[in-house]
């Protein structure tokens, strides 16, 4: 009896172990998964702060709130359990959905470097507001934020059930759960600080206190920069993680020359400084996936102009 007793607990310990590392293992993973979203994140970080300008101070947080629950019901409602369901169905379905977002993402890098080049091209068509009251515009501006979280939400989700794509059902599910919750608290915690920057640099400056004093009017004059760099760094951001995204989707599927051809050219790079040879690699293979970016934006931007706008505004005609 006690003999059976013990093997009885030594497995519940093996299986402990295994449910331990298999934890472990799903952790890595998110964190694997959150980094190559990093670019996504980064962008909208830098893009939310906008939605709550023109409007009252104190429903700045309340407005970012709104965003936030919204964020995660497009990622934990809607997205995981579509991404799930792919992943059962249609699994051969992933890498041609990665790719399409990667395009999208040069996409709107290569928006994004048009207006630095020509300010005003491209610039961001909302619609017209129809708001007759202030309650109104925050709701209208809270949908359009939603609305643009849904497809940089399907992006985060996309890169990280690729990721995960060979692992356990309940592995990809865990992942994507806490790539998504964590995603979503990290933009919209950091979107809130930025937001709030510039209340707390108004109050630092107003102190008696010249250091006090001298770091909150730096804090108002330094948030503008701020958001300059933020929205920069996302910008090359999403350049190089589409870039690489479609690059590793051909070697996916069949086509291994870009890949071995990005290889070949960021080892020859990084030779020239063995020092940091290894940082000179990721930066060479960064910037030939940046620069693919562009092109792919370039190819990209008349084809959805010209092509995929037209059809869904007949199909919208036609449905109405």
């Amino acid at each position: 009896m006690s003999s059976g007793l013990i093997a009885l607990l030594d497995d519940i310990t093996a299986l402990a172990k295994v449910a331990a590392t298999s934890l472990d293992d799903a952790g890595a993973m998110a964190a694997k998964a959150g980094g190559k979203a990093a670019g996504i994140v980064i962008d909208d970080a830098a893009v939310t702060p906008r939605y709550v300008v023109g409007l009252s101070a104190d429903r700045e947080l309340p407005i970012i709130a709104k965003i936030a629950k919204g964020s995660l019901k497009n990622k934990l409602l809607i997205l995981l359990p579509g991404a799930l369901g792919l992943s059962l169905i249609a699994p051969w379905s992933i890498t041609p959905l990665l790719m399409a977002g990667g395009a999208f993402l040069c996409l709107e890098g290569y928006h994004k470097v048009m207006h630095l080049i020509r300010p005003g091209h491209h610039e961001a068509k909302d619609d017209a507001s129809t708001a007759t009251s202030a309650a109104e515009l925050e709701q209208e501006r809270v949908s359009s934020a939603i609305r643009t979280d849904f497809i940089l939400s399907a992006e985060i989700m996309a890169i990280t059930l690729a990721a995960v794509s060979t692992s356990p059902l309940w592995m990809q599910a865990f992942v994507l759960a806490v790539v998504g919750l964590g995603m979503t608290l990290l933009v919209y915690g950091v979107v809130a600080l930025i937001v709030k920057a510039d209340d707390a640099g108004v109050a630092l400056a107003r102190s008696s206190t010249g250091f006090v004093s001298t770091l909150g009017r730096a804090l108002v004059r330094g948030m503008p920069v701020f958001l300059k760099v933020l929205s920069l760094v996302g910008m090359i951001a999403m350049l190089w993680v589409g870039g690489g995204i479609l690059i590793h989707g051909l070697h996916e599927m069949g086509a291994h020359g870009p890949e071995e051809a990005v290889h070949h050219a960021a080892e020859a790079f990084a030779a020239l400084v063995p020092a940091i040879q290894a940082f000179m690699n990721w930066l060479a293979q960064a910037g030939i996936a940046a620069v693919l970016g562009v092109i792919v934006g370039a190819v990209v931007d008349p084809l959805v102009n010209h092509v995929l706008q037209p059809l869904w505004a007949r199909f919208r005609t036609k449905k109405a």
